[in-house]
């Protein structure tokens, strides 16, 4: 108990874990939100998937079409960001996290070995490093971050390629833009939290860390 009170390297491994185990929380949240979303694309108040309707529309008012979608798509999902990080930075970023927080435990005991601890005096660091581990990777299991980008990614492809194209070449090109969308930022920024998602993150935070 001394050490999980008095001993540095704990309370930074035990964060950074903390931390880790957030940024997956909060990537799950925000794509599942969206996955939501493009159950009714075309009426969504999502400002990030409006920004996507808009960046088509522009494309297929100046080029006539959108020769390659699924890149296009690919291309949208990975600017957006949250932050400074995009959605795929902030899963790399916990992972680099756990990673961390294992090197702590690893010099927490190499420290306290040449202060003469005994084996048993440092079993918290091998207790914070294993809880973490598997922490780490039962969350990544449960919020499938490369899953739910998967499927988001199809459910934007199949709005795009079977609803939103064929109204766009019914359009005069004058009116492709206005049509789709009504002076909507260009700007890939994450949108605020609404209600809706912090009641999910509080959710998840406290079934995942309570």
């Amino acid at each position: 108990m001394e050490l999980f009170e008095n001993d540095f390297f704990l309370k930074l491994s035990i964060f950074l874990i903390t931390l880790s185990i957030i940024c997956q929380i909060v990537a799950g949240v925000l794509y599942q939100n969206m996955i939501q979303e493009t159950d009714n694309m075309s009426s969504t108040e999502n400002k990030l998937l409006k920004q996507c309707k808009l960046k088509f529309a522009n494309c297929y008012e100046l080029n006539g079409s959108v020769a390659n979608i699924p890149v296009f798509v690919d291309k949208f999902i990975n600017r957006i960001k949250i932050g400074f990080l995009t959605l795929s930075g902030l899963s790399a970023f916990a992972g680099q996290m756990m990673l961390l927080a294992v090197l702590m435990c690893g010099i927490g005991i190499y420290c306290r070995i040449v202060e003469g601890y005994f084996i048993v005096q440092l079993f918290p660091y091998y207790i914070i490093s294993l809880f973490g581990l598997y922490a780490y990777f039962s969350i990544s299991s449960l919020v499938d971050i490369k899953g739910k980008r998967e499927v988001l990614k199809t459910n934007i492809i199949d709005y795009l390629e079977n609803h939103m194209t064929s109204r766009l070449k019914v359009l005069p090109k004058e009116r492709i833009t206005r049509e789709i969308l009504q002076s909507e930022s260009s700007e890939s920024e994450l949108p605020k939290f609404g209600r809706k998602e912090k009641q999910e993150l509080e959710q998840l935070l406290q079934e995942f860390l309570s």
